[in-house]
């Protein structure tokens, strides 16, 4: 049995994908949610794993997930929210809503698991960003600058902890069928289809398979990567 792997937003579309691929390769699976308690709580004892509450934009509240988690081997930073709409229209208390769980949360979760993983000298991060942090999407601009806020963390926190063994690296994927796409008409998405190389839309089981292999011993010579899942539709 591998150590504890906590996951933000695990109770999402993605997130509960990547607990339950966490958990068959052997993890302890902490399902960190905010909202979705229920669902948290049910995915939890399905995994043999725990649910843990917090607000990953609160610091306090991240301190209270890392005292119910204890030492993670493995963080995987996934907790995100999205807003689209012209810049004009964008408040300020929006741009801040985003900018605070997308990307302070990646940072109040790393502040918190590096000192363990620095002392323990191992351990492995995995944040989820999005094509849009890679190349930018119009009626996008919090989302897409606070997922590439990310791939900077990313890069930079991989020079800072390779020295104590710890690999940090980062997912950006695409048009992944989750409830985020809630807005989107079905005509929307065979769009989004067909302006895929793939000619399909991405799956969660798709991101957690690559969350499953960068925080496996075949990923150990790989840090500081922010790698695009996302068919074919962002090649950079």
């Amino acid at each position: 049995m591998k150590g504890i792997a906590l996951v933000t937003g695990g109770a999402g579309g993605i997130g509960t994908a990547v607990c339950r691929s966490l958990a068959l390769d052997g993890y302890t699976v902490a399902v960190g949610y905010f909202r979705s308690k229920e669902k948290a709580e049910a995915l939890a004892a399905e995994l043999g794993g725990f649910a843990v509450y917090g607000d990953v934009s609160k610091p306090e509240d991240v301190e209270r997930m890392f005292d119910a988690v204890g030492e993670a081997e493995l963080l995987v930073s996934n907790a995100g929210v999205a807003h689209y709409g012209l810049i004009t229209d964008l408040t300020y208390a929006d741009w801040r809503e985003l900018m605070a769980v997308n990307l302070d949360g990646a940072f109040l979760c790393c502040r918190a698991a590096a000192p363990g993983m620095v002392r323990r000298k191992r351990g492995s991060i995995v944040l989820v960003s999005s094509m849009w942090g890679q190349v930018g999407a119009s009626c996008e601009a919090a989302y897409s600058a606070s997922k590439a806020g990310l791939c900077g963390l990313t890069k930079a926190l991989a020079k800072e902890l390779a020295p104590s063994g710890i690999r940090v690296n980062c997912v950006a994927p695409g048009v992944v069928r989750t409830p985020m796409l809630k807005d989107f008409s079905e005509e929307d998405l065979e769009n989004l289809r067909l302006e895929t190389p793939l000619e399909r839309l991405g799956e969660p089981e798709d991101v957690a398979a690559l969350v499953s292999y960068l925080a496996s011993e075949k990923a150990r010579f790989m840090t500081g990567q922010v790698i695009g899942l996302n068919g074919g539709f962002v090649i950079t």
